[in-house]
């Protein structure tokens, strides 16, 4: 971005003939460096599925199931599951079709308008993944509380109870536990795509100016 830096600064000079040059200077890098950006959000949205993949494959949820004999629950995480990839790849195939809207284009305008739909894009595409860690979580501690035979002394004491001390404290723990595993993924997706998404509202805001 240097020599980006550099012709910005030289195309703010009061000589016109300079202008013209730089101003298409400008934008061909401004083109060419959104368009690194938006491939690189399809390339890292890409090795996060497989990551989160071979995840799955490594904690097979199946035979944690059958382990605490819930058998008729898998059917229902199977169907979360498929909705999910179905989901993702829909969220993959939008990325792929924003890098090749940017690195296709000629309009300025255009760019601009390509750019705020990739920024949308990768925010719904944050949010969603956020909600998905909320349900999993959720299913978790009810599947766990239900099925997990050391959930039983816990269950006895919440069920004798009139006060709903050890219910409110329980309650607690699984919001709180749910607080700060969505924070700390927020954290992480604010790293891994909030540099990115920073870096093509920089170059919106320098097309905008060209655009004037």
């Amino acid at each position: 971005m240097e020599e980006l830096d550099l012709l910005k600064k030289a195309w703010q000079k009061d000589s016109h003939s300079f202008e013209q040059v730089s101003e298409g200077e400008i934008y061909k890098m401004l083109h060419k460096n959104s368009s690194s950006i938006v491939k690189w959000i399809l390339i890292i949205s890409i090795i996060e599925v497989l990551f989160w993949t071979a995840i799955s494959v490594i904690y097979n949820t199946d035979e944690y199931m059958k382990k605490l004999h819930a058998e008729n629950m898998i059917v229902y995480f199977k169907a979360l599951n498929f909705i999910n990839y179905a989901v993702i790849l829909f969220f993959i195939y939008s990325f792929y079709k924003n890098y090749i809207k940017i690195s296709t284009t000629v309009s300025t305008k255009q760019l601009m308008k390509d750019i705020l739909r990739t920024r949308k894009t990768v925010k719904y595409y944050v949010w969603y993944n956020l909600a998905m860690i909320v349900v999993s979580l959720i299913a978790g501690f009810i599947i766990a509380f239900a099925y997990n035979p050391k959930m039983e002394m816990l269950k006895d004491k919440i069920a004798n109870e009139t006060n709903y001390h050890t219910l409110c404290f329980t309650v607690g723990i699984m919001l709180l536990t749910i607080a700060v595993f969505v924070g700390l993924f927020w954290l992480f997706y604010r790293l891994l795509y909030g540099i990115l998404l920073r870096k093509l509202n920089t170059n919106y805001k320098e097309l905008k100016k060209i655009d004037l």
